[in-house]
């Protein structure tokens, strides 16, 4: 079973993570951040990824909340992962929401890279600040050790344009992360790891 649980543990926060890549979009998310919330079960619903994803902060920041929530999420998905054995290993989707276009690209690579290029100019959205959404996708990076490519194409209203970031990336990781059945006993790498 490709599941993982993850637990982290800060004097800010404390996050608990359970995750299965092989889910049905199952979510039961709470980190405090309403919109973060609806981000994350877009995360679930459109990747299918069952997750659980429970938060205690110990300063209100949402700068730690999010950043330990990204960390974490990322180390579940390397552990669900294990060594990676018959995965596409790369993914790449482009998606509408209304009027706003987004990309985004992975690849599962052991590298930690994240560039995200999208021009929100409002700084908050609902409750959620509009600066840690880069933040997020690069500490996902980290968490997950794998190269993260995001580009808003198109958009205007900041709800569509955050909300069709966070569904491309729900799509390309799945596609990462899906077993390629023609090739499900190989590492997909010329070093023979990843």
């Amino acid at each position: 079973m490709r599941q993982s649980c993850v637990e982290r543990k800060t004097l800010e926060t404390e996050i608990f993570i359970k995750l299965n890549l092989d889910g049905k979009g199952i979510k039961n998310i709470d980190t405090g951040i309403k919109f973060f919330d609806h981000m994350l079960e877009q995360l679930a619903s459109h990747g299918y990824f069952d997750l659980d994803i429970k938060i205690l902060s110990h300063d209100g920041d949402p700068h730690h909340i999010i950043e330990d929530t990204a960390l974490t999420l990322g180390e579940a998905y390397k552990r669900a992962l294990n060594d990676k054995r018959g995965i596409n290993r790369y993914g790449y989707t482009i998606i509408s929401m209304d009027e706003s276009l987004a990309m985004s690209s992975i690849d599962l690579s052991g590298r930690p890279v994240c560039i995200v290029d999208a021009n929100i100019s409002e700084e908050v959205v609902r409750d959620f600040d509009t600066v840690l959404l880069k933040h997020f996708f690069t500490s996902f990076a980290t968490g997950c050790m794998s190269t993260v490519h995001i580009k808003l194409l198109h958009g205007e209203d900041p709800h569509h344009k955050i909300e069709a970031i966070f569904k491309s990336f729900a799509r390309t990781l799945n596609l990462a992360c899906t077993i390629n059945k023609e090739h499900a006993d190989v590492i997909p790498s010329t070093k023979g790891t990843i």
